[in-house]
């Protein structure tokens, strides 16, 4: 059985790279309203820390906030301070994974290969992030999962959209980080939310097939 490091919410996550404070509230009642409960803010976005801040509090039980593109341990508790629940990094650092888990925060790190797949886990990883997924692909995705704790939750992040996602999900994955096919800078909360309603209905077809 996979852990349920989503807290009951689908294995979507949005990435709202490139998001403002100030279009933070509507963006996530659209996500919400949608479907989508995680909801990662790269740190490369603009003021970042106030954007989680804010979807951190509006959001309560509804939905988990945390932080994407985590790259260093004082990063970690600043996402910690603002409310953030999740940590998410395009690569393996073992010294941010641990302070992610020292946090009490759940720890969703990059990998591509084997061996940068069985450091994270060492290292306290509660899912692996296959980036990018595209490049791997499912043939490569399927391949690791064969000899990768069965219960350990794969997503897949890079180049994922609703054409793709049962491919991903016969290869094993079991849930996908969702960037600029689902939010682009500029976007309004409506557009946010169709495509989000058209990822939610696409993940569901696939599963219920």
């Amino acid at each position: 059985m996979t852990r349920d490091v989503f807290a009951g919410h689908l294995p979507l996550v949005a990435i709202l790279r490139g998001i403002r404070p100030e279009e933070a509230e509507a963006v996530l009642e659209a996500l919400i309203a949608a479907g989508i409960g995680v909801l990662e803010v790269p740190l490369n976005s603009p003021d970042p820390l106030d954007s989680i801040a804010i979807m951190a509090r509006q959001a309560g039980d509804r939905a988990i906030v945390g932080a994407g593109t985590v790259l260093a341990v004082e990063q970690v508790e600043a996402v910690a301070a603002a409310g953030g629940r999740i940590i998410v990094s395009p690569n393996r650092d073992d010294a941010v994974i641990r302070a992610t888990k020292a946090a009490g925060l759940a720890s969703f790190p990059g990998v591509f290969t084997a061996t940068e797949a069985f450091g994270a886990i060492a290292a306290g990883a509660d899912a692996l992030k296959f980036f990018p997924g595209d490049i791997l692909g499912p043939a490569g995705i399927r391949a690791m999962r064969a000899v990768l704790p069965p219960d350990l939750p794969l997503l897949a992040v890079g180049g994922v959209d609703a054409s793709t996602i049962g491919d991903y999900l016969a290869a094993g994955v079991a849930g996908f980080g969702i960037g600029s096919s689902l939010f682009k800078p500029g976007m309004t909360a409506d557009d946010v939310a169709a495509r989000a309603a058209g990822m939610v209905a696409a993940y569901r077809a696939c599963v219920a097939a």
